[in-house]
């Protein structure tokens, strides 16, 4: 057990709170931004929901080379850079007068967002957490959910007391004066700083042998490892993110407005319990890709008990829960996977490329979905096949999954540095 001393544990804590502002504000907040613009502006919801996708797509750019940026400035002032983008980007946001300035706005805070999103809290925890890398990733991506639960009917309260110009400043120097402050006195100190090892393992604790580190990779969009973790991570989250964003409405004539509301609530509560529950049971030495597989076989289940809804009621909670326990694990696993299927500084690159990589998808993602919406209601099969395709592109991840297995036991030293 880690000493209580252990500065680990200030960087997990100060990692949760990153998370929540960085989704609170750069994932949960651009659907209510579609919103509030629309109804200041006048503009059609179709421009709008185009800086939305800008927003997402910006932020593949940036996150991409995030790495590269930690090298040139360091973590700490990319992280506080990314907050100060992001407040920018959201006061654009509301105060664009011309469509120009709203996908400028967009530009800005999709670049300043993924540098409080899912591959930096893994570059931050990573030197402090090895062999409890699981459980405590679990418990920092577990500040994106939080981050939904507090900001989605926050801003919608702050835009509708205050006005959305005021809220954008409001919430923007907050966290801005937060992320400075963690990035100045938490994320700029190192374990070899302060002479303590990962995981807060002493000096005279035992150690096992340990397992021969992975091959080096040369190229990776020729190893089956990188190029199957990559794709089954952004089949996953495009499937995810697409139902997550017309789940509400789709439930609304089964359970009323307001109940569905609860229902939505109920998913997140159930990715903060699935995501918790893999990070601290799952053992050292699992098949982390079967572990990945389970977790979207499981949402699979919900979708399919979800086709029931019109008939049963039950269907509907049960398929809520069954689905919602694995939308934390879509982010939190892949990372995991990556620690052991590549060397240590092939990983520092591979987690932001795949991260890079499935938001670029899933940004296309809630347009997809809702052009298929649109199609499947004339059929009077609008329900059932848009979970089918869900369905459908869920376990096109789990194929993804589960045909890297074994790929970095296969690769060799010598076809490494041929890549």
């Amino acid at each position: 057990m880690p000493s209580p001393s252990f500065f680990g544990w200030k960087v997990l804590y100060a990692t949760f709170v990153l998370a929540i502002f960085g989704w609170g504000v750069g994932f949960y907040g651009p659907p209510v931004f579609l919103h509030a613009v629309v109804q200041r502006t006048g503009w059609s919801v179709a421009l709008v929901s185009g800086a939305v996708t800008l927003h997402f797509l910006a932020g593949t750019v940036v996150v991409a080379n995030l790495p590269r940026l930690y090298r040139r400035v360091g973590a700490p002032r990319a992280t506080t850079a990314g907050a100060v983008l992001l407040a920018l980007g959201v006061a654009g946001w509301a105060l664009a007068r011309a469509p120009w300035q709203l996908y400028g706005a967009a530009l800005l805070s999709g670049m300043g967002w993924v540098a409080m999103g899912a591959a930096a809290v893994n570059a931050l925890i990573a030197p402090w957490f090895v062999r409890r890398r699981p459980a405590a990733l679990g418990l920092a991506y577990n500040g994106a959910s939080v981050g939904g639960i507090v900001f989605s009917p926050l801003w919608v309260f702050l835009i509708a007391q205050a006005g959305f110009a005021q809220a954008a400043w409001w919430v923007g120097l907050i966290m801005v004066a937060v992320i400075a402050v963690l990035s100045r006195n938490v994320f700029s100190v190192t374990p070899q700083q302060l002479g303590q090892a990962p995981d807060g393992d002493t000096a005279d604790a035992p150690v096992s042998a340990p397992a021969a580190p992975p091959a080096r990779v040369g190229n990776l969009w020729r190893d089956r490892a990188f190029v199957t973790l990559a794709a089954g991570m952004a089949l996953g989250l495009f499937a995810q993110i697409g139902l997550i964003a017309h789940l509400l409405s789709l439930l609304a004539p089964l359970l009323g407005a307001q109940t569905a509301g609860l229902a939505m609530g109920l998913a997140t509560a159930s990715a903060i319990a699935g995501r918790t529950l893999v990070g601290w049971l799952m053992p050292a030495g699992a098949d982390r890709r079967k572990v990945a597989c389970l977790a979207y076989a499981i949402q699979i289940c919900g979708s399919l008990v979800l086709m029931l809804g019109p008939d049963h009621a039950w269907a509907v909670w049960a398929g809520v829960i069954l689905f919602g326990s694995g939308i934390g694990n879509a982010t939190s696993l892949p990372p995991l996977i990556a620690q052991t299927e590549f060397a240590r500084e092939d990983a520092a690159r591979v987690v932001p490329l795949i991260v890079a990589l499935s938001q670029g998808a899933y940004a296309f993602a809630p347009a997809f979905f809702g052009i298929l919406r649109a199609l499947l209601q004339a059929s009077g099969m609008s329900l059932a096949g848009f979970l089918a395709v869900a369905a459908a592109l869920q376990a096109a991840a789990i194929v993804c999954f589960a045909a890297g297995r074994g790929a970095q036991a296969a690769r060799s030293p010598r076809a490494a540095e041929a890549g």
